[in-house]
């Protein structure tokens, strides 16, 4: 059985972008691989995009009014009923409160893409910020019923990066291959100022391929540019192997929209202009994070730009970092996860723990990988394991239920992993999860933790929650962190380093 049709509402333009739609094109190729169909509904666009959206075979339909008016949810509205979808994704900062609301009082499903916390209320079932950025905190106010999905994890990358995924980069002592992309309109010609930027670098060995999108005005001026600079400038428009011209190159200057996660895939280190003010917070954090370095905004000097480049280039070092750091951010499957998200809201489930289940907990605690993530990694015996379980149940199931466990299923009732909660003595409380050995690596974690979380809440609204996990277990970290868990840094358990992640 299918999984239905998503209705996508984005727009792009000159002076929008076309950020939003690209990567709305990403979260529509999971949809599909999944086995639904997308629908585009946009009121501002350009031909570059249309023709870009019907060669993924997506149909597109107009609204007929202007964006986020009351006219424009109407007709909205109007297309899911005739499409018969159960969600919507929306994609734009011109889309607040109002919009989301109306559509949820239409009876839709509404996933909600956002970068800054733009709006002054959520409604929607699910919102999406993909940035380093992102923290809980922008979605303060917000519907008791709204799920948060956060961080790179959840990065949309269209299907031609899918196979770079476990790629690896090489470096050579000296580069021969810089990459330039301003995104997909660049109407203040921001490109212009990189391209004399490469030739005040004065590298004469350096080749340089610049990418203009379908969508910018400047084409022509650029072609002229070029062509008097008398270097080895190549300028290619509406490209689509821009994944394997990212994988043939050794450095980049480029926006600090949403390609960020196309280089931070495949590791190229990078040059950041924010030519948008919206993308300041994305450019200072990457290079807070050493995967990328920011040179400015849409204003910057050429002169920066050349000196930026030249120090970059001639440190092979500090490329291989800022390689390393950027491809542990992003693993090119965010889009599926979002997909799997939409459709877990009907196929993962989380039940108490019974007694049956005691057998099934002592042997996915005495894996050895489940072993050697904990801080004490003896073997546990069956007769240890019973007496536990018992004195467990009973804490559970009485008056003071300071222990609350959970094992989450999948649509078919197969067993994915366990969540168990215990009150501390200051009435907070810890948790730790496992994962069934086959179930691993599919996504599931954070999910199993932030419907624990949720059926915790029914118990206990407002005591924090805490976890600690060995800083080698990085895959569990960053499942806590998607699940909005707040990295507090390092201390001890049992004379072992842990870091400590609370849920506030």
């Amino acid at each position: 059985m299918g999984i239905g049709t998503l209705l996508i509402r984005a727009d792009a333009s000159p002076a929008i972008g076309t950020g939003h739609v690209m990567r709305c094109i990403a979260l529509a190729q999971a949809w599909q691989d999944a086995g639904g169909q997308t629908v585009f509904t946009m009121a501002q666009s350009t031909e570059a995009i249309r023709a870009r959206i019907r060669a993924e075979s997506f149909e597109t339909l107009p609204i007929s009014s202007s964006v986020s008016t009351s006219d424009d949810l109407l007709q909205t509205i109007a297309l899911l009923q005739q499409q018969h979808c159960e969600w919507i994704a929306v994609d734009g900062y011109q889309f607040g409160m109002d919009y989301q609301s109306g559509l949820k009082a239409a009876g839709f499903k509404v996933l909600f893409l956002d970068d800054f916390g733009h709006s002054h209320h959520y409604s929607a079932d699910i919102v999406l910020n993909q940035n380093v950025s992102a923290t809980p905190a922008l979605y303060s106010n917000r519907g008791e019923y709204t799920r948060l999905i956060l961080g790179p994890r959840y990065a949309l990358l269209r299907r031609e990066f899918s196979i770079w995924s476990n790629w690896q980069r090489t470096f050579s002592p000296s580069c021969r291959h810089l990459l330039v992309t301003m995104g997909g309109s660049d109407e203040e010609n921001v490109t212009a100022t990189a391209i004399e930027a490469l030739h005040l670098a004065g590298i004469p060995e350096l080749e340089a391929t610049v990418i203009v999108g379908g969508s910018n005005p400047n084409f022509a001026k650029l072609q002229n540019l070029v062509a008097r600079s008398g270097r080895k400038i190549a300028v290619r428009k509406d490209v689509s192997n821009i994944a394997e011209l990212m994988a043939g190159a050794d450095v980049a200057i480029s926006a600090a929209g949403t390609t960020c996660w196309e280089l931070c895939l495949l590791g190229l280190p990078a040059l950041l202009i924010d030519v948008a003010d919206n993308q300041t917070a994305l450019a200072e954090e990457l290079q807070k994070r050493a995967c990328a370095i920011h040179v400015g905004n849409r204003m910057v000097r050429p002169e920066t730009i050349a000196e930026k480049l030249k120090s970059l280039i001639e440190s092979l070092e500090r490329r291989q970092l800022l390689s390393k750091a950027s491809r542990e951010l992003v693993d090119g499957r965010g889009a599926m996860r979002v997909v799997s998200v939409l459709c877990g809201q009907r196929l993962l489930r989380l039940r108490p723990v019974r007694n049956e289940d005691r057998r099934l907990l002592w042997e996915w605690a005495n894996d050895p990988d489940v072993r050697a993530a904990s801080f004490t990694s003896d073997p546990i015996e069956w007769e240890t394991h019973v007496s536990w379980f018992d004195a467990k149940m009973e804490d559970s199931c009485g008056t003071t239920k300071t222990c609350r466990m959970f094992i989450a299923e999948d649509g078919e009732g197969i067993a994915v992993g366990q969540i168990r909660f215990e009150r501390r003595a200051d009435a907070e409380w810890d948790v730790g999860i496992s994962l069934s050995k086959d179930m691993r690596g599919r996504g599931f974690a954070s999910e199993l933790i932030e419907r624990g979380v949720r059926e915790l809440r029914k118990l206990d609204v407002g005591s924090l929650i805490h976890a600690c996990v060995k800083p080698e277990n990085i895959a569990s970290v960053k499942a806590f962190e998607g699940a909005c868990f707040e990295n507090c840094g390092t201390e001890q358990i049992l004379g072992q380093a842990a870091v400590h992640l609370i849920y506030r």
